[in-house]
Order: structure tokens, then C-alpha cells, then sequence
């Protein structure tokens, strides 16, 4: 069995967003059960929350619902009253509660339709849970000027055996004063038409970044992508070209961007959802999205035309669905120009690198190697005068995915990295902005002969970022969220027989020019037994 297969047993870029709960004292470790009841600590993560400026402060219900189907949640958006228009912070908050049984569930958040946030949700107790996530949300304030459509869908099944219902809200509450990062002028989305989908951006736009909500999605192999295998090896997922994966975007059929997917964990994956009752994996209620920054091709959209715009998932298999793509696009404007304009200058791929290596066995194995390469570059002629934008990024993936006949033991130990430059010229000093993000999964799922089936787990969300002017650092930033489980239930009997243990800790930590902040968590059958904090 699989830990694909034993699902179905039980089932902005670093500062500003957060994920929490409402916090108990942690419990002494005399005070943990020997295992896990009916009944644990609701959802926590380490993530910092949003820092909140002292202003006067306005508050808006966004969505209230109760999600039983798939019957999206239909509502009004209107802007609020006697904090103006102009805010120095927004900020999302979403309070959740279910209880009974049930699976875990992805859901969004649309306004006007703009992806503002892409959750997914705990698994229940049997006498109920509650959770909050909190995100900034500054970014969107182009969308929340005016009244909006408000979509939101946590799709969901009730029946005799599922029985949790899933109740939210949400609000957003507004700030008053300057934001200190101006936001971008114009907030987008892009149309559909017979030729696809099309974006026409204002036509003095002077920087344009496109975020892509990229995820693999439930109930299918590419939820579990980083796991899949090429014919010949003998493995239940199968991909052609195995389990490297890259999310393109593409300008009039022109390559605009690369980036490395991060490898979600939703709280019942990996087989074993006493991973995550109380911990949940890395951006699993609060899913970050992927960024492009698409300047070197402002020359071309400036022209006032719709053009040409895909999203698509390098390394699925042909005619097969599994990842959700939504798309923003977020534009600063030249307030001084009616029109910009400007050209393409360069558009360098390398070839895209990918190679797999089946070794049949007594432990099968499969070792990737895989990357890719993509520089782009354009000017524009601004009110400032000329600006020449170039963006290099370099993806690279290694993996060891090993399992025995039958996947009684089926592990996997992965990285991920994607490193961006952004480099600016023009007139004063060049900037340079470097990132560096690196993804870790090292784990194992075993089922024994006894029944009893055991997740080993660590997940690794890690970036560094430094900006430079003139060759003088005038920023940096370091990021590290990493996860560790290890839990045991004996599978295939009633919920009072699975005699489940395990453990689960979280450390989060970030610092940088802008100050630290350092959180470990750990639970303990249910428990949490620590919450630190070392800044």
C-alpha cells in the first residue's frame, strides 16, 4: 500500500502574513495521554502574525458561511466607511470551525475576481475544532476601492460518514495612513476569450508582477507529484516524464517565467493525518503564491491591446487535470507618462534538464536530476528616464524516491531550489534584488505486518534574500519554517482501536534588516507541550 493508496484509510515574501489559533498553555509532559483521543489542541502554526499598525482602524465581514458541498459561498463587497481610501495596512482574517469527520478540503477566496487568499483546512476532532489565519493583504487595495463580487468555496462533502461541516468567516480590517511599500496601482485578472486568456495592462505600466495561486490539487496523483514515476519502474503513480515539475508562464507564446512549485502537504497527507491535528505542514492553511516579475515585457503590453497569457505545469501528464493556476496581475504606474514605452530586449532559455533513473530491486529506486534556466530582459522609456529590466532564474530539483515491493515502505528525500536575480538600471545606481528558495521533503511511510503504519517526515521552507544598490547591501533577509513528524495508528479498525501516537514540532524563524523573530512549537499526542520564543 502506498501512502498515495493509505490516504483513503482517514483522510510577501517573507515578512506580513501569519497563521495562528488560539493559543493554550503548553501542557507538561506528565500530562500527556499515552495516545490520542477523541479530542486534541486546536490547529497552531509558528508563523509570526501580521504586525498591525496603532491607527484607526475600520472592519468589514468579507464571507460568512457553511460549506457542506460544493456550492460556492455568493456575496457583496462594499468598502468601508471612515477610514478612507488610501490605507497603510489591510489585513485578512479567517476564523474557521468544524467538528465530526472529516477529510481535509481546499478552498479560495475571490474579490472581484482576484485570488486574495488560497487555504486549505484541519481535520476535525470529534468534538470540534477552531482555527484563524491571518494574511496581509495591503496588495490588494486597488480591488478593495471600489464595491466587488465576493466568491468563496471550500469544497466539501457531508453524508452518514463525513460529517463535518465546515463554518467560517471572514474580515478584513483596514488601516489608516501610508502604507511604507506603496501598493500597486492596479490589481488585474485575466479575461477569457476563444483564444484563451488575454491580459491588457494600463498603458503607462512601468513595473508588472504576475502571482500564480499554484497548486497540485486533491484526490488525484498530482496532489502527491513529487512521488510519481516514469514507465518501466513499478510504481501505483505514474507520470512520462516522472515527478519533476515546473510552472511556466508565457507572453503571446513568448516564455516570461519560470519558478519551482512548493510541495504542499495538506493535514491528511502522507497517509497519516496524526502528522498534523495540531501542527499543520508549511503554508498549508495560508498558500503563498508563486511571483513573476514580468517588467522586461511592459514595452510589449503597453500597447493597449489584449495579449496572450498562460499559466501551465511542466511534467503532467498529457490530458491529465490536477493543479489549479489562478492568476494576478499586480502593475505600478509611470504618473508622469500616459504612455511608456519600451521593448523586449532578450528571451534565453536553457533546455530543460531532466533525467530519471528506475534501479528494480528489493528497494526499488528512482533518482532525479532535473533544472532548467530562463533570462529575460526589457527597457522601458519612463518619465525617469530609461530603465532597463533583467531577470534571471534558475530552477534545480534532486530527488531519491525508494520503495519495496508492494510500497509497504515507500519514502522520498527531495530539494528544491529556485534562485531569482532581478537587476535594475537606469539612471542612479543599479539595483539588484537575489532570492534564494530552497524546498526539503525527507520522509518515509511503512506499514508493518502488525497493521500498524508509521509517517516519518521533515518538510524544509527556506529563502534568503539580499538587495543591493550600487553594489552596496541595503537589505537581507533569512528565512527557515521546518516541520518534523513522526506518527502511528493501526490501520483498517474503529477510531477507539487505532492506539495513535505521535509527534510534531515546528521552528519558524526569520531574520534580516528588518528585526527577528524565532517560534518553536511541539505537540505530543494531541498536546502542545511547548510554545517558544527566542527573540
Amino acid at each position: 500500500m502506498s501512502m498515495l493508496a493509505g490516504a483513503t484509510l482517514l483522510a510577501g515574501t517573507f515578512f506580513g502574513t501569519g497563521v495562528t489559533a488560539a493559543q493554550a498553555a503548553p501542557r507538561a509532559a506528565t500530562d500527556v495521554p499515552a495516545e490520542f483521543g477523541t479530542d486534541w489542541h486546536d490547529p497552531v502554526t509558528a508563523a509570526p502574525p501580521v504586525d498591525r499598525p496603532h491607527t484607526k482602524a475600520c472592519q468589514v465581514t468579507l464571507a460568512e458561511a457553511q460549506f457542506r458541498d460544493f456550492t460556492p459561498y455568493r456575496g457583496a463587497y462594499t468598502p468601508p466607511k471612515g477610514c478612507g481610501d488610501r490605507w497603510s495596512k489591510v489585513v485578512l482574517r479567517l476564523d474557521g470551525k468544524v467538528k465530526g469527520r472529516q477529510y481535509d478540503r481546499l478552498g479560495y477566496l475571490h474579490v472581484g475576481g482576484v485570488e486574495i487568499l488560497r487555504t486549505s483546512t484541519p481535520e476535525p476532532s470529534p468534538d470540534g475544532i477552531e482555527w484563524h489565519v491571518e494574511k496581509d493583504v495591503t496588495r490588494y487595495s486597488d480591488t478593495f476601492r471600489g464595491p466587488q463580487d465576493v466568491e468563496m468555496l471550500i469544497g466539501n462533502v457531508v453524508d452518514d460518514s463525513y460529517t463535518g461541516v465546515i463554518d467560517v468567516k471572514v474580515t478584513l480590517t483596514f488601516y489608516t495612513g501610508r502604507a511604507e511599500t506603496p501598493a500597486p496601482d492596479r490589481v488585474l485578472t485575466l479575461a477569457d476569450t476563444p483564444d484563451g486568456t488575454t491580459l491588457t495592462t494600463p498603458r503607462n505600466s512601468e513595473r508588472i508582477v504576475a502571482e500564480v495561486y499554484a497548486t497540485g490539487s486533491g484526490g488525484g496523483c498530482e496532489e502527491f507529484w513529487y512521488l510519481t514515476v516514469a514507465d518501466p519502474a513499478s510504481y501505483s503513480c505514474k507520470a512520462d516524464h516522472g515527478p519533476y515539475r515546473e510552472v511556466q508562464i508565457k507572453v503571446d507564446g513568448q516564455l516570461a517565467g519560470i519558478a519551482a512549485p512548493f510541495p504542499n502537504v495538506w493535514t491528511g497527507g502522507w497517509s497519516n493525518p496524526f502528522l498534523w491535528y495540531v501542527i499543520p505542514g508549511p503554508g498549508a492553511f495560508d498558500v503563498r503564491p508563486i511571483e513573476y516579475d514580468l517588467t522586461p515585457f511592459a514595452g510589449l503590453l503597453n500597447d493597449g491591446r489584449p495579449h496572450r497569457v498562460e499559466v501551465s505545469v511542466v511534467g503532467v501528464p498529457a490530458g491529465q487535470s490536477g493543479w489549479s493556476a489562478p492568476v494576478n496581475v499586480l502593475v505600478w504606474q509611470d504618473a508622469h507618462r500616459a504612455h511608456v514605452t519600451g521593448a523586449l530586449t532578450a528571451d534565453r532559455a536553457s533546455d530543460i534538464a531532466n533525467s530519471s533513473t528506475y534501479t528494480p530491486g528489493a528497494e526499488n529506486r528512482v533518482d532525479t536530476e532535473a533544472g532548467h534556466r530562463l533570462t529575460v530582459s526589457g527597457y522601458l522609456n519612463t518619465s525617469h528616464g530609461r530603465v532597463t529590466t533583467t531577470v534571471t532564474r534558475a530552477l534545480a530539483n534532486t530527488s531519491a524516491h525508494r520503495w519495496t515491493d508492494g510500497e509497504n515502505t515507500d519514502g522520498l528525500d527531495a530539494t528544491w531550489t529556485d534562485d531569482e536575480t532581478v537587476s535594475v538600471h537606469g539612471q542612479g545606481a543599479a539595483r539588484t534584488t537575489h532570492t534564494r528558495r530552497t524546498y526539503t521533503m525527507n520522509g518515509a511511510t511503512t506499514l508493518g505486518a502488525d497493521d500498524r503504519l508509521r509517517t516519518v517526515l521533515t518538510l524544509g521552507d527556506r529563502a534568503t534574500a539580499v538587495e543591493r544598490q550600487g553594489g552596496r547591501r541595503t537589505a537581507w533577509s533569512r528565512f527557515d519554517d521546518t516541520y518534523s513528524g513522526d506518527a502511528t495508528y493501526t490501520i483498517n479498525v474503529p477510531r477507539d482501536q487505532r492506539r495513535a501516537v505521535g509527534t510534531s514540532s515546528e521552528r519558524y524563524r526569520l531574520s534580516g534588516s528588518d528585526g527577528c523573530y524565532d517560534r518553536s512549537l511541539t505537540s505530543v499526542q494531541g498536546v502542545l507541550t511547548e510554545d517558544r520564543s527566542r527573540c
